[in-house]
């Protein structure tokens, strides 16, 4: 199972990057494939392309602001929430996403 993220605040520093890792850790100790996509001060990093879209089951969008290019995530399951939830209920969303899409 493979998920997608991506975290943006209002200022790009510190809590996109504790919302990535947040979500990183909690899918690797649950066993899970995750892509993070910080949209930060500093631009997009570690982008999502459109191979990732087709293999992922469903996007996390952690974000207290509009996020660049929504629309690759149109046909996707999506769960949003703003960052604060993200950096402190990493385990309970990964949690809620496997159990939505285990087969």
């Amino acid at each position: 199972m493979k998920i997608l993220a991506v975290t943006a605040c209002p200022t790009g520093v510190a809590h996109t990057y504790l919302a990535a890792e947040s979500l990183e850790k909690s899918a690797k100790k649950k066993g899970v494939e995750i892509k993070v996509e910080t949209q930060g001060s500093i631009g997009i990093e570690n982008q999502i392309t459109e191979e990732d879209v087709k293999e992922a089951v469903a996007v996390i969008i952690a974000a207290d602001v509009n996020i660049s290019k929504p629309e690759r995530f149109k046909s996707m399951p999506k769960l949003k929430l703003d960052v604060q939830k993200a950096i402190k209920h990493s385990d309970q969303i990964i949690d809620k996403i496997i159990q939505e899409f285990e087969e």
